[in-house]
């Protein structure tokens, strides 16, 4: 089937591929900023870990039940301006001012206060984030019908989306940096004037200083996610709604039958098996990462830097970068190319594999013995004098515009091979959303054909993502109990080498472990491109279109 041409009208436009692709990067964005931002309610606002948890765990169960609600309301909608676009609009508006008050606390405040102000406002914002993200995965399933075009725009929007996690890892930088955030002058005083000294005066310093961080980064990161949120319901177009059948009435007065019907459509969507294999293999795959997604960064500070933070510098966030870098431009293009040549079931077991060499390779990408004698090599002192050369010649300009943290420092040499695993875990996650959007668009179709009218894109949606954040949920915790496994001590200046060997150790196992069992629940996944050919067809036909 790969010789199939996809039919023109069937081919979405580039302007329409790229507004799609700014909606992935805000969806991938506030979720990977609010990770960061959350870390300094305990460093920077006083935070109590357990309360921090209760802040981070609590909103997760209210946005459980707001998903398919949204789902299920844009499913039904009827609109001259489409079942999705008037709530992405709103929904991306509401989603980068929310954003940003939300982290508008003050470290003065009691942490009562700010407890409850950030529980209140998690829940609205929630609601706004809700009402983007959800039709906004439904628009995506429903703007090509072609099993190949859905392919190539979820690759399109993905790749997009990754320069979110290019930035990201920087945060953690920027945020610490007190050329890029300065405290404010009467705050500086008033530290002044407490007499404080030693570490006292260090640590109160240190907090005002991510509190300010924190407070104007969130401001920007929201008016970036409001505009370029607002792009896919200006460009983007999803299937014509003006004639589908059997939508239910969305009002206060039947809102006792459309809890019902809800219901009856998650019910419905539960019993399709291909759907209920994506939700299997992606729960899998990406909680296996998540769970162990801190590692590196522990593994790099504690075990190659013996808890030097100092001496580990930016390699942790340069190490996030990279992975982004080569997933967006280097894994998802040939994972779609994969997929358009021998099937999209092969793309996943072939990409999910490698992705399996890859976590195997960083025993010895982390090992500090090998990167001591890659160093020494003639290729080692090569590479390094090629990036002190670099670093030379643009430190002057990154000075000049206050960049001064992006730099690396490798005056004695870096830790290189622990770029070695990236080209090949990149496979995993790269590989995972690049096809399961695309799968589950055509099982859409599947369910459209066995359960008729009205399309369940957005109940789908918001399902499948549904599973994700519950998975996400259960991957924190049980990433936090394995470091208490592992003897980690978080309070400690450096940890045994048995804790750190039994840490790298679960950072290999765990992940390779969840993504052999996915290709598993993957290896007779029945709906290849011949049989959703065969169904978009009959769903042609059924529908009397030309």
């Amino acid at each position: 089937m790969e010789n199939f041409v996809t039919p023109v009208k069937d081919k979405v436009p580039f302007l329409q591929k790229t507004a799609f692709g700014s909606g992935h990067l805000v969806l991938n964005l506030l979720p990977g900023a609010l990770a960061v931002f959350m870390f300094f309610l305990v460093t920077a606002f006083g935070m109590d870990p357990f309360l921090a948890g209760l802040l981070g765990g609590l909103p997760r169960i209210f946005d459980a039940i707001t998903d398919p609600v949204m789902g299920f309301i844009s499913d039904n909608t009827k609109s001259k301006f489409g079942r999705r676009r008037p709530y992405i609009l709103i929904g991306a508006i509401l989603s980068g001012i929310l954003f940003a008050l939300l982290f508008q606390l003050n470290e003065d405040n009691s942490v009562m206060f700010n407890f409850w102000y950030f529980l209140v406002m998690s829940l609205v914002f929630l609601v706004g984030n809700t009402m983007f993200a959800t039709p906004l995965v439904g628009l995506g399933y429903e703007m090509t019908s072609d099993y190949n075009e859905r392919t190539r725009l979820m690759a399109f929007a993905n790749v997009v989306g990754q320069v979110a996690w290019m930035l990201v890892p920087w945060f953690w930088v920027v945020i610490a940096d007190p050329t890029v955030f300065p405290i404010p002058e009467e705050t500086l005083i008033a530290i002044g004037e407490m007499g404080l000294t030693g570490d006292e005066l260090q640590k109160i310093t240190t907090e005002k200083l991510q509190a300010t961080g924190v407070r104007k980064l969130s401001i920007g990161v929201g008016l970036v996610c409001a505009v370029l949120g607002i792009l896919p319901a200006l460009f983007c177009k999803g299937m014509d709604a003006g004639k589908m059948e059997n939508r239910k009435e969305i009002s206060v007065k039947t809102l006792g039958s459309s809890f019902k019907e809800l219901w009856y459509g998650i019910v419905q969507v539960s019993k399709n098996k291909p759907f209920m294999k994506l939700c299997g293999a992606t729960f899998l795959v990406f909680n296996g990462f998540q769970m162990v997604a801190s590692f590196s960064f522990f593994i790099i500070v504690f075990y190659i830097y013996n808890g030097d933070y100092g001496q580990a510098g930016t390699w942790p966030a340069w190490f996030a970068s990279l992975t982004a870098v080569i997933t967006a431009f280097m894994v998802i293009p040939i994972v779609s190319r994969i997929a358009n040549k021998w099937g999209k079931r092969k793309a996943f077991i072939i990409s999910t594999v490698i992705s399996i060499i890859g976590y195997i390779l960083k025993w010895w990408g982390f090992d500090n013995e090998l990167n001591a004698e890659f160093n020494q090599s003639e290729i080692g002192t090569g590479l390094n004098n090629f990036v002190v050369s670099i670093f030379d010649t643009i430190n002057p300009f990154l000075d000049s515009i206050g960049m001064s943290w992006f730099s690396m420092d490798v005056s004695q040499g870096g830790p290189w091979l622990m770029f070695l695993p990236i080209p090949f875990m990149a496979f995993g996650l790269g590989g995972l959303f690049t096809l399961m959007m695309s799968m589950t668009a055509d099982v859409c179709d599947l369910d459209e054909l066995e359960n008729g009218m009205p399309r369940k894109e957005g109940t789908f949606g918001a399902i499948y993502w549904w599973m994700v954040k519950l998975g996400q949920a259960i991957a924190l915790v049980l990433g936090g109990a394995i470091l208490t496994l592992v003897g980690f001590d978080e309070g400690a200046v450096t940890q045994t080498a048995e804790t750190m060997t039994n840490l790298r150790i679960a950072d290999i196992v765990i992940p390779a472990t969840t993504a052999a069992i996915a290709v598993w629940i993957m290896w007779k996944y029945s709906l290849n491109e011949k049989r959703a050919r065969k169904i978009k067809v009959e769903l042609v036909k059924r529908r009397g279109e030309l």
